[in-house]
């Protein structure tokens, strides 16, 4: 009897967030009870199950294939297994992970190996990928990855595998979690309606990589599928949609006929969602629990400059009042220091999250990524931090490093008014009166508002850090 080949799906944990919480200056730079602080908060992330699976892994690992086996490994969870027999591992590679992902591949391949390369890091840069790699899959690999293991299986593997166009959403791919561990996160419940963005915020790549027409899964394939995935986890389903919002017609058809399921949800939306009466209700009585809005800045000036051209500042405080009084507790993204922020900008975002009763506020940095419009013109201006011409010199980090100059706001300042923002924005006081008046899941929005106290406080610390080496430089 053949021997099946063995192929390993590997997600890498990012360096920092929710899969850190450690100072990106590396845990040398921490002592006494901050180390101590920041190995109980890794530890507590893992045994609340804060993390979710790699939908992009499981969409993979329901390809079958006679003759090939897939197994997922989870590297937030465990050391990749190389002393197992593997004849494939595929990373999907993000730009921000490129450098740790390039040296996973490098391990293996000198360990006889082959790896294939996907994600968004190939499609955008393929040519910072082939030293690296055995194989790459450029675009979304929905089709091509049975066209890779079935050479594979027949030992003719290519070295360059390409989507001529997006796959077809409305063909009926099942999602299966066989290859998961399902009690190893919080929920396994991940579904994606579609792909795609009517929108081109230049900081985002979204419509870069999938496309600016929203293509949309069958209806019914998706009660289909939220039905059968409830017999194996019955917690909370997440939807991943960038703007599960976004066609309106057609989430008011989906969630009126999940209805009926009795699931609870989050999910992703655009603020709109608080004038768009109908529909929002339709998600209260569907199940939404929970809601992340992309508000990034409340300055007319800075939406323009970035073209977040989705809701006008002047509806902002309004729709989110009416999307928590429908009972849907609400995390709000800000986004400080774009191009139209000052230093009055904090004052105004504190007034914004009093008035608005934000349940969880996050305030990020800008993160140029490139492939982006943003990367792109800021690197014309010289306001770049790290070399744009060294792809693997851009991370992903939770606000605790400056990679770019503010228009506005000279750096020493910014940092201190970044800084001085999170202090107020986080700490256990607020922490505990946004978990009572929060509107739903009081007990998440509690654990995210402690855990974010203590992520802020390693982003400030990093922060001045970077300011000190920028200083002696």
């Amino acid at each position: 009897m053949a021997i099946s080949k063995q192929v390993a799906l590997v997600f890498l944990p990012s360096e920092s967030g929710v899969d850190g919480a450690r100072s990106i200056y590396g845990e040398s730079s921490v002592s006494g009870p901050a180390r101590w602080i920041n190995d109980g908060v890794r530890n507590l992330i893992k045994r609340t199950q804060f993390a979710i699976p790699p939908l992009s892994l499981m969409i993979l690992a329901s390809v079958e294939v006679p003759g090939v086996e897939q197994t997922i490994c989870d590297l937030r969870f465990e050391d990749f297994p190389i002393d197992r027999r593997w004849d494939l591992a595929g990373i999907s590679v993000q730009t921000g992970m490129a450098a740790r992902a390039f040296e996973l591949a490098d391990t293996l391949r000198a360990r006889g190996i082959t790896v294939v390369l996907g994600g968004p890091h190939v499609t955008m840069f393929p040519d910072s990928c082939r030293p690296h790699a055995d194989c790459l899959v450029h675009g979304e690999a929905d089709d091509l990855w049975a066209e890779v293991l079935t050479d594979l299986a027949a030992d003719s593997l290519r070295t360059e595998y390409i989507a001529d166009t997006p796959p077809d959403m409305q063909l009926h791919r099942p999602v299966s979690k066989s290859s998961l561990r399902i009690h190893r996160y919080f929920t396994t419940n991940l579904i994606q309606t579609g792909r795609g963005c009517p929108y081109q915020c230049d900081f985002c790549n979204v419509h870069v990589l999938n496309g600016r027409v929203l293509r949309q899964r069958r209806i019914g394939d998706l009660v289909e599928e939220i039905r059968r995935f409830r017999e194996d986890d019955k917690r909370i389903f997440f939807f991943v949609d960038d703007s599960i919002n976004a066609d309106p017609s057609f989430a008011l058809e989906l969630f009126r006929q999940l209805t009926p399921l009795g699931i609870r949800w989050f999910g992703q939306a655009t603020t709109a969602l608080g004038q768009q009466q109908e529909l929002l209700e339709t998600f209260a009585k569907s199940g939404c629990q929970a809601l992340l809005v992309g508000i990034e800045s409340i300055e007319t000036s800075s939406r323009n400059a970035h073209r977040k051209t989705q809701n006008r500042t002047e509806e902002l405080a309004g729709n989110i009042k009416a999307i928590r009084q429908s009972g849907i507790s609400l995390y709000g993204s800000f986004i400080y220091g774009l191009d139209g922020d000052t230093l009055r900008t904090p004052a105004a975002i504190l007034d914004f999250i009093a008035d608005t009763r934000l349940d969880v506020p996050g305030i990020n940095t800008l993160r140029p990524i490139p492939g982006t419009k943003v990367f792109d013109r800021l690197r014309e201006e010289g306001r770049l931090l790290f070399d744009p011409s060294d792809i693997t010199a851009f991370r992903y980090t939770f606000g605790q490093e400056m990679l770019y100059l503010p228009k506005n706001i000279p750096l020493p300042d910014f940092i201190e008014s970044y800084s001085e923002l999170t202090r107020k924005v986080f700490n256990v006081g607020n922490a505990v009166k946004r978990g009572m008046e929060a509107p739903s899941i009081r007990a998440a929005v509690l654990f995210f508002n402690l855990f974010y106290t203590h992520l802020y406080s390693l982003s400030r610390n990093d922060l001045h850090r970077q300011l000190e080496t920028i200083g002696r430089t």
